[in-house]
């Protein structure tokens, strides 16, 4: 199973707006990378849900519901989304200023390539975030 990173505005979509909303699509993503990590999501695997922007930290854990499909808002039909569902919010958000401070992490992606809306996350990356914020993996 893969783990992911999905970034968000939380004044455009928040985490609150996600449960209250109970499942979206992840749509918008024009950046090939970020849209070949779309792609690479499977079912039932999992990605944290970080607010950018404003916050700047994890807050909750998404399940991915849906596989890559066609982006309807996409004019030139390039790229596409995916559909995810809240699991649970972290007891405690992880800042991005924690996850810097981590030196294990100095390797995530979100650190590495921190221009990228999704990115992968590593098990052990995954398990350790997790546990900084209070929430079994």
């Amino acid at each position: 199973m893969a783990y992911w990173l999905l970034k968000s505005e939380p004044n455009k979509y928040s985490w609150d707006m996600l449960v209250a909303d109970g499942r979206t699509h992840w749509n918008g993503v024009r950046n090939y990378q970020a849209s070949n990590n779309l792609k690479a999501m499977r079912r039932g695997e999992q990605a944290f849900f970080y607010h950018s922007v404003e916050g700047l930290a994890i807050v909750g854990i998404v399940e991915i519901v849906r596989e890559y499909y066609p982006d309807p808002s996409d004019a030139q039909g390039r790229f596409g989304m995916v559909d995810v569902m809240p699991l649970r919010p972290l007891p405690r958000p992880v800042t991005l200023q924690q996850i810097k401070a981590e030196p294990r992490l100095r390797e995530l992606a979100l650190v590495r390539q921190s221009r990228l809306s999704v990115v992968p996350v590593g098990p052990e990356e995954w398990r350790l975030i997790c546990a900084m914020g209070g929430g079994a993996s």
